[in-house]
C-alpha cells in the first residue's frame, strides 16, 4: 500500500507540472520567467505569465513529487513513512476537494488512504508485540 501511495503521489505531482506546462501551455511564458519579467510583478493583478509560473514550475506539483519519491525511498528501506505525511495530505487534499471541486484530487485521496492504511498497518506490524518482524522497524533501520 505504501509503494502505491508513493507512486500516486508522484504520479499526480509530475502529472499537475507537466500537465501545466503543455495542456495549459505555461511553458510559453518561460522567455518572461526566466528574463526577469516576474521581478516587479503584482500579486494582486497577476499577469499571465505570473498566473503560468505559479501554476506550473512554483506549485506544489514538484514538492508533491519530492514527497512521493521520500514515501518511495523510505518504503525500499523498509523505513514506514511518518503517520503526519498521510493526515497532511489527506487535511490539504479536502480542502482542495471543497474549495475547487471539479480537479482529480481523488486521485490524492486513494494515494492518502493508502498510505495512512499501510502507515497504520506497518505500526501496528512493528509493534511490541510483533517486534523485530520487519527489517528496520521505524526509524531505527538507516542503512
Amino acid at each position: 500500500m505504501i509503494k502505491w501511495a508513493g507512486r500516486l503521489i508522484v504520479f499526480f505531482g509530475a502529472a499537475h507540472t507537466v500537465g501545466a506546462l503543455t495542456i495549459e501551455h505555461a511553458a510559453r511564458h518561460a522567455g518572461a520567467w526566466f528574463s526577469g519579467g516576474l521581478w516587479g510583478d503584482d500579486f494582486a493583478a497577476m499577469s499571465p505569465a505570473d498566473s503560468a509560473y505559479w501554476l506550473s514550475l512554483d506549485s506544489f506539483g514538484i514538492p508533491l513529487i519530492v514527497v512521493g519519491l521520500t514515501v518511495l525511498w523510505l518504503d525500499n528501506r523498509h523505513i514506514t513513512p511518518p503517520p503526519f505525511i498521510p493526515w497532511i495530505l489527506g487535511i490539504w487534499t479536502v480542502i482542495g476537494a471543497i474549495v475547487l471541486a471539479p480537479t482529480p484530487w481523488p486521485i490524492m485521496a486513494l494515494a492518502t488512504i493508502l498510505l495512512y492504511i499501510g502507515t497504520r498497518r506497518a505500526a501496528h506490524h512493528d509493534s511490541p508485540i510483533n517486534a523485530g518482524s520487519r527489517k528496520g522497524s521505524g526509524s531505527a533501520y538507516l542503512g
